[in-house]
């Protein structure tokens, strides 16, 4: 494969050429831009909406695909035909996620147990590779509406903990959604370059990096030097991420509730498992706003 040169700190390659950077997210991704006059790195967004595009898909019967949150609206209605957080399946056998297959409604293929796992929606089969190749392919439509001109370059970031067969089907996905993926970044190294560290290339500095993401919780320490960045060690939960979150508080209210449990009501609590979150983010933020000491609800 032939190694293109490429600066990941601004995006550039040629003058005239556009090179997008994809955060292929567990739960939301978004795809980004060097803007080209204050050089600061942008999220797309059409209007007034938000950047983020939910990781979710979902086929109809004629086999036509949806993503984004238009897909969402079907947890619930169509939950067999809605794959959600299928980063979480990359790289991975039926062994791998056989704990996780109880909190999906959608079908995973049970052959063999070493074999890279198949979700089966119908009477049709998808790969991991083609449920993100579909996610990576609406970020690059949304980014070609935004700016008006092709897009196909792009530089996507992976976990620093993915393997070498996880990065591999994130370049294979990327191909399929018609990106010539030029670079598979650490997110790790994506939030240090976001916040400026390592652009100044005589600083030289040690900086830890926590990511809490939908799918883990990790933490990266990362020594930079001469705008290189090296990774000098890495670690994390791989079942602690807001998935887990909102399957805990899920199985906590169907605890207090005397309701069967299934998979389309536990759809139904993912939903309102996550405005939970929200709700609760948003005290905080008030909470540490407004230096409160104590939170009396009633």
């Amino acid at each position: 494969m032939a190694k293109i040169p490429i600066n990941i700190a601004t995006g550039s390659l040629q003058q005239d050429e556009i090179i997008v950077g994809i955060d292929l997210g567990t739960t939301n991704s978004l795809i980004a831009i060097i803007h080209p006059e204050s050089k600061i790195p942008v999220a797309l967004k059409e209007n007034e909406s938000s950047s983020l595009v939910p990781s979710v898909i979902y086929f109809d019967d004629n086999a036509q695909v949806i993503v984004g949150d238009e897909a969402k609206k079907y947890l619930t209605t169509r939950p067999s035909n809605t794959i959600f957080s299928a980063k979480r399946l990359m790289g991975k056998s039926y062994n791998d996620v056989k704990d996780n297959i109880p909190h999906l409604a959608y079908k995973i293929i049970d052959s063999d147990q070493d074999e890279l796992i198949k979700v089966q929606v119908g009477n049709s089969f998808y790969s991991p590779v083609d449920l993100s190749a579909y996610i990576l392919k609406e970020l690059k439509n949304k980014a070609e509406h935004i700016l008006k001109t092709p897009v196909n370059k792009a530089v996507i970031t992976v976990p620093a903990y993915f393997n070498d067969a996880q990065r591999q089907a994130t370049r294979d996905a990327g191909k399929l959604a018609g990106l010539n993926v030029l670079r598979i970044i650490n997110e790790p190294t994506a939030a240090s370059l976001a916040y400026g560290f390592g652009l100044n290339k005589q600083e030289e500095k040690t900086i830890a990096v926590y990511d809490l993401g939908g799918g883990t919780f990790d933490i990266s320490v990362l020594h930079i030097s001469n705008g290189v960045f090296e990774v000098l060690s890495t670690n994390g939960d791989t079942a602690l991420g807001g998935d887990d979150i909102d399957n805990a508080i899920i199985n906590y209210w169907i605890s207090l509730m005397p309701l069967s449990e299934n998979k389309t009501l536990k759809h139904a609590l993912k939903l309102k498992a996550e405005e939970a979150k929200n709700i609760c983010q948003h005290i905080l933020f008030l909470k540490r706003t407004l230096k409160i000491k104590h939170w009396f609800f009633h």
